[in-house]
This record gives structure tokens, C-alpha cells and sequence, in this order.
């Protein structure tokens, strides 16, 4: 069983600043001359989407939602809370956390279309592809992670670790994780 401790740095604070501002490069580049509505995924994107936006060099809306996901045999998605905008005829950015399994950001991507937005894309923290079920779009992603927990930069365990400003995994006794880690030149101590 995963005990409730970390385990060792994925990405450092200058590592996720820097990846950060280079996706804002983008977003600024592409949305110029155009007023995006930013959509921030609650609670894990919280973290990412602020450091994004104090980025973006362009004017921008800003909105949330918040989801829940159920699993009774499949896993079901539901609104908690909707955005306040209007979506019609708007380009809008939807920034999560974590990209999985890629149910959440279908499910976003259906309802917002139902809206006619002008345009829809996903923006994420982390991509992780190993565990997609369904493939799904990402235009901007900051960093690729195996299929590993993480923690930390909004991400949580339990509701813990959602507040440090680095990305960790949690402690693994199995060593996966420190194996998976060292196949991809990461892993510094805490």
C-alpha cells in the first residue's frame, strides 16, 4: 500500500516556472489579436492556471468549473459547478491538471461544444499517456509523465500535498516508481 509520504522530485519550482512561461509563449502567440475565455479545471489546475495567466501577454476571460467523478463500474463525470460566461462564439482554453485517462477532457469538450464556442482546446500540467482510454486533442501541455503518482503544484493525495510548489511522487516501497524515474534521467531526493 502507498504510505502517505513523498518520494522523490519529479519537477523543481524553476523547472515548472520555466515550462510554464513557454506555454504562455505559445497561448500568446496563438491567441493574439483575440480575447480567449480561460477555463479553469478545480481544484488540482488552481496552481497551474494562475502562474499561467500571470503570463499571458494577451486579454483574456477567466471562469471555472469544477467536476466530480464517480466510479460505479464506469467512471461518470459530473458538473458541480459551471462557468458563469457565455461560451458562444468564444475560443476557449480549458486548463486541467492532469490529463489521464482522457474521460474527464472528452467530457468537457463535449459540453462545450454543445455550446458553440468558436473554438475548444485543452491545455495541461501534465500529460500522461500511458493511461489514456480514449484519445483526446491536448494543444498545449507543459510536461509528459509515465504512468506514475504524483503530487504536489495542485495535485493532491487524500487532500494532502495540493500546496508544494514542486512536483513529487509519493513513496513507493516497490521502487517502480524510483525505477521509472531514473528511465527518464528524473529523480532528486527530497
Amino acid at each position: 500500500m502507498i504510505e502517505s509520504k513523498l518520494g522523490e522530485c519529479v519537477f523543481t519550482r524553476s523547472e515548472i516556472e520555466k515550462r510554464v512561461q513557454e506555454v504562455a509563449a505559445e497561448i500568446n502567440q496563438d491567441y493574439r489579436g483575440k480575447r480567449p475565455l480561460v477555463i479553469s479545471i478545480l481544484r488540482g489546475a488552481i496552481f497551474f492556471t494562475v502562474d499561467l495567466i500571470r503570463s499571458l501577454t494577451i486579454p483574456f476571460d477567466l471562469d471555472f468549473m469544477a467536476l466530480s467523478n464517480y466510479k460505479t463500474g464506469f467512471k461518470k463525470v459530473e458538473i458541480e459547478k459551471d462557468v458563469d460566461e457565455e461560451v458562444a462564439d468564444r475560443d476557449v482554453i480549458i486548463v486541467e491538471d492532469i490529463i489521464d485517462t482522457g474521460l474527464t477532457l472528452n467530457y468537457l469538450t463535449r459540453v462545450m461544444e454543445k455550446r458553440f464556442p468558436s473554438s475548444v482546446v485543452a491545455c495541461t500540467f501534465l500529460d500522461c499517456p500511458d493511461r489514456r482510454f480514449i484519445e483526446v486533442p491536448i494543444h498545449y501541455s507543459c510536461f509528459k509523465i509515465p504512468d506514475i503518482y504524483v503530487v504536489g503544484y495542485g495535485l493532491d493525495f487524500r487532500g494532502d500535498f495540493r500546496n508544494l510548489m514542486e512536483i513529487y511522487t509519493l513513496y513507493d516501497p516497490s521502487g517502480r516508481s524510483t525505477q521509472i524515474l531514473k528511465q527518464m534521467g528524473k529523480g532528486v531526493p527530497r
